[in-house]
């Protein structure tokens, strides 16, 4: 019988749990690749037909919007261990893409909007390969994190909606430079917990990146829009 160590057991400490964390690494970043197809097809449709979600209205749009999303997470983890449970993020992402459309066609009406969607783009993929890096350095368990990030997120959403009124431009930077750190602090934290087999399923685990990655990149629009943006 052949007893040798394969390198991967090494690392994972035996048997086949090192493969399998590489396995649902590997699903998550080819789901999450496929993801993003929907959500930039969501966003032309919606620049194109000049989308806008109950624009009149902020807070029962803001409302409804998180009466989807959390309906379409429900269903998501319902579903997680079949196909019904890609093709539900797959519309998600869909939906997604809809909703960034306004921020979309906002950035497209600056006469360097298109520069600074692709230098959000990029941004955005820097900032996920650098924490995917991070998290396949990093030695320490880093699960506590969780709970500092969650705080972070609840504070980032209860200043969103309470700027719903104030109409702050001071604050609105502020909310969106937080969130391009906590959720890039979500990346690497989620990426970690593959691989250190706290998350095991790639349907769950691909959303939870798909939402870090979205609100980086649509945090980081806003605030290139706001700092580098010309409407002339």
């Amino acid at each position: 019988m052949d007893r040798s160590i394969k390198p991967l057991d090494v690392v994972y400490g035996g048997s086949s749990l090192g493969v399998d964390r590489q396995r649902v690494l590997r699903n998550t970043y080819a789901l999450l690749a496929l993801s993003m197809l929907p959500t930039v097809l969501g966003a032309w449709l919606g620049v194109s037909m000049g989308f806008s979600f109950m624009a009149g209205s902020p807070l029962m749009g803001f409302l409804l919007f998180m009466g989807i999303s959390f309906g379409f997470f429900f269903a998501i983890e319902k579903f997680k261990n079949s196909g019904v449970g890609v093709a539900l993020l797959l519309g998600f992402t869909f939906f997604m893409g809809l909703m960034l459309s306004r921020l979309i066609g906002h950035a497209l009406g600056m006469s360097n909007g298109a520069s600074l969607i692709s230098l959000a783009f990029g941004g955005t993929g820097a900032v996920f390969l650098g924490m995917s890096v991070l998290a396949s350095t990093i030695k320490r368990d880093l699960s506590s994190m969780g709970k500092w990030l969650f705080m972070g997120m609840i504070v980032i959403l209860v200043a969103a909606v309470a700027n719903i009124w104030l109409q702050m431009p001071a604050l609105h930077l502020a909310i969106s430079t937080m969130a391009v750190l906590i959720f890039s602090a979500f990346i690497l934290y989620d990426i970690k917990r593959i691989m250190d087999g706290g998350e095991t399923n790639y349907v769950t685990a691909t959303l939870a990146i798909y939402l870090n990655v979205y609100n980086v990149f649509s945090s980081l629009l806003q605030l290139l829009m706001a700092f580098g943006g010309n409407d002339d």
